[in-house]
């Protein structure tokens, strides 16, 4: 059974889990935000937990003008998730895996690292 959790509260998960990255990591972070929404976009599979949307960290460098984004889905990781103790480390899982991405770590290589 999905569990149930406040927006609020999915929030403050999302915060914790990005203030779980290193400092020397968060850092090295630019032109980037994160925001949740409740569901993907018209398109993208609805069990779609999150998204990154951007060129990433190495192509800003070369004068990249809008934001990436990295994108949480609140209702996929809800209805995916049984406890709140779950659900932490999914949102968890869900920031590292979109933030790798904005580092230029692809698909493969995330899955090779135990983070797909």
């Amino acid at each position: 059974m999905p569990i149930d959790v406040s927006p609020e509260r999915f929030d403050e998960l999302v915060d914790d889990a990005l203030d779980a990255i290193p400092d020397e990591l968060a850092r090295l972070v630019s032109n980037l935000v994160v925001l949740v929404e409740e569901e993907p976009p018209a398109g993208e599979p609805d069990d779609l937990l999150g998204l990154y949307d951007g060129r990433g960290l190495v192509h800003d460098m070369y004068g990249g003008d809008l934001p990436a984004r990295i994108l949480v889905f609140r209702g996929p990781l809800l209805d995916f998730c049984e406890t709140e103790e779950q659900l932490v480390d999914e949102v968890r899982i869900t920031v590292v895996h979109e933030l790798a991405h904005h580092f230029g770590i692809d698909e493969a290589k995330l899955h090779q690292l135990g983070w797909g």
